[in-house]
């Protein structure tokens, strides 16, 4: 197998909300776009990010075209998470989790998107001696 791009597909209710917010607040752009339908990349993310719209005719398996996205995480490592919660934060952007680290080394914070999708940014720091 050879794997030449990857995309994670998300299903909202508002693709338009979704998109403006990965747009707006972490300079994602718009690669492609139809009715009910957006793909958004950036150069340095490794994949894009897909927004459909929750019961679009086209979505299979079909069965599954009304769930939303739920309980996922959007997550995006980054060189300075604290320089990235200021900046969300001077954008008015409500964050959901505030900055914290995990014992294993994981400093994050999360927002949320207008339709609930969860955003963590995300640096890998040195763990703690115990």
């Amino acid at each position: 197998m050879n794997i030449t791009a990857s995309a994670v597909s998300l299903t909202v209710d508002d693709v338009d909300a979704s998109a403006s917010f990965l747009v707006d607040h972490f300079g994602f752009s718009t690669e492609m776009a139809d009715d009910g339908f957006v793909s958004l990349a950036r150069s340095d993310a490794g994949f894009n990010v897909i927004y459909l719209r929750t019961g679009l005719a086209t979505f299979k398996p079909t069965a599954r075209a009304t769930h939303r996205a739920d309980g996922v995480l959007l997550v995006f490592v980054v060189d300075d998470v604290d320089g990235e919660y200021r900046r969300v934060r001077a954008e008015g952007v409500e964050v959901t989790t505030a900055i914290e680290t995990e014992p294993w080394g994981e400093r994050y914070f999360q927002v949320t998107d207008p339709n609930g999708v969860i955003v963590q940014l995300v640096q890998w720091v040195d763990v703690p001696e115990r």
